[in-house]
């Protein structure tokens, strides 16, 4: 079983992740931020990686720690349940659609996180989440997964559709990325031999 927990504390934030890759799909989260949770579930559900996810943050100042925090840990934790890489098929990409929007998600498990992001958002707030978290999010999940990561919306309107291809996007293409190719589950998918 491809399975990790990271616990990640620090004065501003504690954090604890655990994660199954061959899982379901199935999911506990409570980061206090309501959408963070939502748009976290839909990773979980749509990746099929089981993810448990408890945060406790200082909210009380604003939602930066407690949202990046648990990208860092979440993306720290998927890098450690993945091991050498060995056998992971390491490409993906989705298109993501909902409603009128349509997100274009990339990544490469390439152990070098990268991240370009080409999403707007026409509010300030999504629920009680700033948008401006988001970007956030992924840039803090893409540096402790150590993938290179690239998310447009192509179109959409609703911010909170935007927000959600997003997700839902990321999911499809990293549940394919880890998958074990059966033609190639014994080598790490590069020629240089390491990931």
């Amino acid at each position: 079983m491809r399975t990790a927990t990271i616990s990640r504390k620090t004065s501003e934030t504690s954090v604890d992740v655990t994660v199954n890759l061959d899982g379901t799909g199935s999911y506990t989260v409570s980061t206090g931020i309501g959408f963070f949770d939502h748009m976290l579930e839909q990773l979980s559900r749509h990746s099929l990686i089981d993810m448990e996810v408890k945060t406790v943050g200082d909210l009380h100042i604003d939602q930066h720690h407690t949202v990046e925090d648990t990208g860092l840990a979440i993306g720290e934790a998927i890098a450690k349940a993945l091991g050498d890489k060995k056998g992971i098929r390491r490409y993906a990409d989705a298109l993501s659609p909902m409603d009128e929007t349509l997100a274009r998600v990339a990544i490469d498990i390439s152990g070098r996180p990268f991240l370009v992001w080409k999403t707007e958002f026409s509010q300030k707030r999504l629920g009680e989440m700033d948008t401006e978290m988001f970007e956030h999010w992924f840039h803090s999940f893409a540096q402790t997964a150590g993938v290179t990561l690239h998310v447009e919306t192509l179109y959409g309107g609703n911010n909170h559709h935007i927000a959600e291809a997003a997700f839902k996007g990321l999911a499809r293409a990293l549940r394919e990325a880890i998958e074990i190719d059966p033609r190639k589950a014994d080598a790490i998918p590069s020629t240089k031999g390491v990931l």
